[in-house]
């Protein structure tokens, strides 16, 4: 799972704003900090064989200076147990911050998701093995 390259903590997966238009332009005069809020999964995608396959985890940011929205990529040695306090804390988000990203097309994942994301950040199936 997840890239070498990153733009945040794997420690507690904030992030600084950096990029102004374009994913690496790095040419952001804002340079606030970056709150993860919540998870979410790349754009459903086409697999070989015509099937609907949900892309890969994601972690949704909000600046906290300018309010800006971004999606980023889940590294490999992002702390699992993190990326899972995130996801809990994201169902009680403010219904204002959910509707922010609205027009932005992202679907932060509900409690609905929860055995989706334990299976790309553990590898299995069950709950309650955790």
């Amino acid at each position: 799972m997840g890239t070498k390259h990153r733009n945040h903590c794997p420690y507690c997966l904030w992030s600084k704003h950096v990029d102004q238009k374009l994913p690496g332009d790095r040419k952001s005069p804002c340079q606030g900090g970056m709150e993860p809020l919540g998870l979410t999964f790349k754009q459903e995608r086409l697999d070989k064989w015509g099937k609907p396959r949900e892309g890969e985890l994601m972690i949704v940011h909000r600046c906290v200076r300018c309010g800006k929205i971004s999606i980023n990529r889940i590294a490999a040695d992002d702390l699992p147990e993190i990326i899972l306090e995130v996801f809990k804390k994201s169902q009680n988000l403010e219904e204002d911050l959910k509707e922010q990203l609205i027009p932005e097309n992202i679907n932060l994942l509900g409690k609905d998701s929860e055995e989706k994301i334990k299976t790309q950040l553990f590898g299995y199936h069950n709950i309650d093995k955790q």
